[in-house]
Formats: C-alpha cells, structure tokens, sequence
C-alpha cells in the first residue's frame, strides 16, 4: 500500500523549499522527501554561513586598518576566537533556520517525509520503509563539492565548503584549492583572520572579465594573499599531486609545492543524481547531472527538475528558487514558461565585491560585433567610494551603439546591490538612457549607473544629427571630442 500525491518534491533545499510551497499554494497534495536538514547547502554550509564569516573577517580587518582613518586603538592586532567564530557563525544560521523549519512547512500544507528517496518505477518512490506515489515529481537534489583526481589527494585530510563552517581552529597557512567564487570569498577570509593563504587556479575568477583578476589579484596581493597559477584538474595528473610530511600537507603544482595545514577544495560543485535510482525511473542524466528540455522537464514527461542538479545549470541560489516556481508552474497548470533565463546576475562576496549580468565584452562582440561599445569607469568617479575610500575597482557596461544595454561587471563596495539595476535593464531592454533619466539617490553607489548612463546617452544623442539641430537651436558650437577618454564609450 502506498501513499499518493499529486505532486513530491525530492530534496529539501532552496529548490525544493520553493516548489513545495508553491505547489501547495496552488492547493494540491504535495509532499517534500529530505535526507537532510532543510534549507539545504545556502542555509546550512553556502550562501549565509560564508557571508557570516566574511562579516566576521571584515571586522577583524576594520579593527587593523583603523589607523588609516585617523582611529588608534591598544594595540591593532585583533585576537581571534575560532570558537566564538563559529557560533556566530551557527546564529546566522538559526536565525535563517527558523523560517525553514518542518512546523513552518506544516503550516502551510505541505507534509515533511525525511530520509533518502529512490525511485522504484517512474510513479513510485521509497523512502525507508514507505512507499509513495505521485502524479508529478520534481527532484531538486542539488550539487556535491567535485574533488578532482589528484594522485594521493584521497591520503591527506582536506575540507570542503561542506565541513569547513564547523572549524572552530585558525590554522597557520590555509591551502586553497580553486579560485573561483568559494575559494576567493575563503580565502580573503581566513586571511584577514590571521592565516597565511595560498590560493591555486588557473587565474582569479578564471569566468569572470579579465579586469577583474587584475584588480582582485592586487587587493589580494596587498592583503597577503600568494597566489599560485596552475590546473589542478584530473587531465594534468603528472603535474600535480598530493601528500602528508608531519603536520604540513603538501601540494605539488607544475613546479611549485605548497606547504600548509589545511586544505580547502573548492575546485567547483556537481549535480547530485546518485542514490536516488533515476534508471529505474527511466530518467535521462549525466555525471554533471540531469538532464532537461527548456521547460524544465526530464525525458519522462511527468518528471521535472530544478537547481543545481540540473546538467550544465547555473548553480545559483536565486536561479534554483526561480526555476523551482517555474517547474511547478509547468508540471501543475496549461501551457509552458521556459525554464531559462539569459538574464542571470550573480555576486562574489569578496571586498570589494564582484558582480556580473548579461554578456561579456567578448560575447557581445561574437554576437553583435561592430556594434558593440564598452563603457569603463574607475572608482574615483563615484563619490561614496572616495568618501568611503574604497576605490578598488570599477564598472563596466556593455551596451549597442544606441545605448542597449547588453551586460555589465562590477567590482565595488556594492556591487552586488547595484547589478540588480543592469539586470532590469537587460530583462526589460533598457537604454542607458531610460537609467539617466531616473532620479537617484545621491551619494549612493547606485549613483554611478545614473551618472554613467547620462554621460553614454548624452554622448549618443550630442554625436548625431539631433546634436547638431540642438547645437544649431542653443547657439553653440561643433562639439569637441570628450576631455575626458576615459568616460568615452569604446569600440
């Protein structure tokens, strides 16, 4: 005998906390199966114990540099308490938590069923000793950590973002391994906690602008950060390996070897597909995960997906709660939505911050060639980051000829607030025109795409032939190329 449902959600994170809710809005039986705590990877070893530790590391970092700004205190070195990190650490968490928990979900209709799920037949699942049924399902498993293959990587003890929020030791020289968005915002981190850091990738952000690794890899430089460029991927095997001498692990890249007494892999994350039995369900995936049309559905027409432990996704908070709705919206009511959006923005949590939407300068001149113009500002042009003094960095639009924008890079103090405002504009097929004509609130961040965009759409208009006539109507004369190139679009 089974129980059956309208509607079983797999997986209890962000995804999957979606999806049950919204299915339940719509007034149907839903339950939700987690093997885990819910919340999944962002609340409990993600998005809010890190930016709890980098409020942490910026404290400690305020409390050192506060002689710059004309503040002395007794003595600059602050004394950090790994332990009491960590239960600062453990209330970010809780206090995210209490908006997750089962009661929460009850509340709402939705029945919690806790433990591993593997499906039996594409309308069945187990989970322990019960047996489920549903008219749709839609898994959101999420991503693992990817650990590459290292020779003797398995034989010395490493961390993964899954482990590393319960360390309650600063060690003396942490060993990052990947320098994407994980490995930076950790690595800065521990570093401005105290521990010497070696960060090891192919470059910095290696995804991101190439602006970008120039202006981090100086602040990390600055801050003490040593940086060591190389793969570390299975397909440079004799190049790079791993081992233990004493205390120190020992990390062999190309020629150089890294000496250090933790290890942090963060080398990128993959879908989670196994343990749940797909191929008994006839469910197409991969080793990077499962694999979806546009809508969001699997090959087995009443199976969805969403999140993380979709093959080739964005793995992003905000894109798996997104296509979490969306894959409800398509499983439960007539006609389709896609289940892909171009227009995703996403954020590094270092200091400064780095954020991104849209298209990269070389992506928009693959796409629109001739048509493409780059906007570039430096810090110095936005007045909160004088005031506040923190000019590393810049803005960088990509936009048409006639001021589309088309995707912009961030690298500032909020940046992660202010790409929200590009997102739109790409989303909605904005001019930088229609974000001057805004009014904006001054001395804010967001300041600068208001001044920016008045700068490009004025340059836009005054350069044609409606300059000429608006020229011609006020009495002046030719107009003289911009004083400043650099606040000139370029081709």
């Amino acid at each position: 005998m089974s129980d059956k449902y309208d509607v079983i959600v797999i997986g209890g994170g962000t995804a999957g906390l979606t999806a049950a809710g919204f299915a339940a809005r719509l007034g149907v039986k839903v339950a939700l199966i987690s093997k885990g705590p819910l919340g999944g990877d962002c609340t409990w070893t993600g998005c809010v114990p890190s930016k709890a530790l980098l409020k942490v590391a910026k404290v400690a970092h305020t409390m050192r540099t506060a002689p710059e700004y004309g503040i002395s205190a007794n003595g600059n070195s602050p004394h950090i308490d790994m332990g009491r990190v960590r239960d600062y650490i453990r209330k970010a968490i809780a206090d995210v938590y209490q908006h997750e928990t089962p009661d929460h979900l009850v509340n709402q209709g939705i029945e919690i069923i806790n433990g591993a799920a593997r499906f039996l037949d594409a309308h069945t699942i187990q989970v322990g000793e019960q047996m489920l049924q549903a008219k749709k399902f839609i898994i959101t498993t999420g991503a693992k950590p990817f650990i590459p293959n290292i020779p003797g990587l398995q034989d010395v003890p490493y961390l993964t973002y899954l482990e590393l929020f319960d360390n309650d030791q600063l060690p003396e020289h942490l060993i990052v391994m990947g320098a994407g968005p994980i490995g930076v915002e950790i690595a800065q981190a521990y570093r401005r906690l105290g521990s010497q850091v070696t960060l090891i990738d192919v470059g910095i952000l290696p995804n991101e602008e190439p602006e970008v690794a120039e202006v981090m890899g100086k602040v990390f430089t600055r801050e003490g950060i040593q940086f060591v460029e190389g793969l570390v991927t299975s397909c440079f095997l004799g190049k790079s390996h791993a081992r233990q001498e004493g205390k120190d692990i020992v990390i062999n890249i190309n020629e150089h070897e890294c000496r250090g007494d933790m290890l942090l892999v963060a080398v990128g994350r993959v879908g989670v597909v196994e343990g749940i039995d797909l191929d008994k369900a006839g469910v197409a995936y991969s080793a990077k995960g499962i694999r979806v049309d546009k809508y969001l559905r699997t090959n087995v027409k009443h199976i969805y997906t969403a999140g993380d432990c979709i093959e080739d996704n964005h793995q992003f908070t905000h894109v798996a709660g997104w296509q979490a709705f969306q894959a409800v919206r398509n499983a439960l009511l007539p006609l389709n939505d896609k289940g892909f959006n171009n227009v995703v923005p996403w954020v590094t949590f270092t200091d400064p911050e780095v954020a991104h939407v849209g298209l990269t300068e070389t992506q928009a001149r693959e796409k629109f060639g001739a048509k493409t113009q780059v906007t570039l500002w430096k810090l110095d042009r936005v007045d909160r980051a004088v005031a506040e003094n923190d000019r590393d960095g810049f803005i960088k639009v990509i936009h048409k000829k006639n001021g589309k924008v088309l995707g912009a890079t961030i690298v500032a103090e909020r940046a992660g607030e202010v790409i929200n405002e590009y997102a739109i504009a790409i989303q909605r097929g904005f001019k930088l025109y229609d974000l001057a004509n805004v009014i904006h609130a001054y001395p804010s961040y967001s300041m600068s795409t208001m001044r920016l965009s008045a700068e490009v759409a004025t340059d836009i208009v005054m350069d044609g032939f409606v300059g000429t006539v608006l020229r011609t109507l006020a009495g002046g004369k030719s107009r003289q190329a911009s004083q400043n190139p650099e606040l000139k679009p370029s081709n």
